[in-house]
């Protein structure tokens, strides 16, 4: 005997539909992220938690209801930040597959769009108490590398990067480059920071002027050393 009818889905009745979240609920959402990274550019993690919420333009509610604990916050803006990141790499490595740019060039477009993320200014960030092993972490970061070590493949390839050097130093020296220096503020230090990534890009161009001590680093020379 049947027990499904017109609008029944076998004994289990109809599936049930997950409400996609508003258009305002999403905007509020970026909002924050968008004000947290700023915030957290000029002061830190650890400035009062309810300052995001001013900031972005919205109210206290609205940040608790979408990010309950700071943790929550500071790994969506590692997200944001990583996926920015990654983004500028895959569209400077297709921009050299696509013979649109110079393999070189490509780096160099990564490596200053990458400061203007404020790459270094936010690794302080990866100290916090959050759970840095949270799966969406794990996919942002194997894309992320994925997209640098094509990039730099890329370039390896061409000739046109040295080949003692390997996608941990691209990575290490731009967050090292960005990163304000102690008691200076993100802004202050912001006229210095192209100058010296020029310094650093004329040291990785091919052909070599010197020759570097030790070997290339890897990422997985700095997933050992985390």
């Amino acid at each position: 005997m049947r027990t499904d009818g017109p609008g029944v889905e076998g004994s289990r009745g109809p599936a049930r539909r997950v409400p996609r979240p508003r258009a305002d609920a999403l905007r509020n959402r970026e909002r924050l992220v968008t004000a947290a990274r700023e915030i957290f550019v000029e002061s830190g993690c650890s400035v009062p938690y309810d300052e995001v919420a001013r900031r972005a333009g919205v109210g206290s509610a609205t940040l608790y209801r979408n990010f309950p604990e700071r943790a929550d916050l500071v790994r969506e803006v590692v997200l944001s930040l990583t996926a920015r990141v990654a983004g500028l790499a895959e569209r400077a490595a297709e921009a050299v597959a696509a013979g649109e740019s110079d393999a070189f060039d490509a780096v160099r477009d990564f490596v200053h769009g990458a400061a203007d993320e404020r790459v270094g200014a936010l690794c302080p960030m990866l100290d916090a108490d959050f759970d840095h092993d949270h799966p969406d972490l794990v996919v942002g970061r194997s894309r992320l590398e994925r997209a640098v070590e094509d990039l730099i493949g890329r370039a390896h390839a061409a000739g046109r990067l040295r080949p003692d050097v390997g996608a941990g130093d691209l990575l290490v020296g731009v967050s090292q480059l960005t990163r304000p220096l102690p008691g200076t503020g993100c802004e202050e230090f912001a006229p210095f920071v192209r100058r010296h990534l020029q310094l650093f890009l004329d040291g990785l161009e091919a052909p070599a002027r010197s020759v570097l001590p030790g070997s290339a680093v890897t990422l997985e020379d700095l997933r050992r050393d985390a």
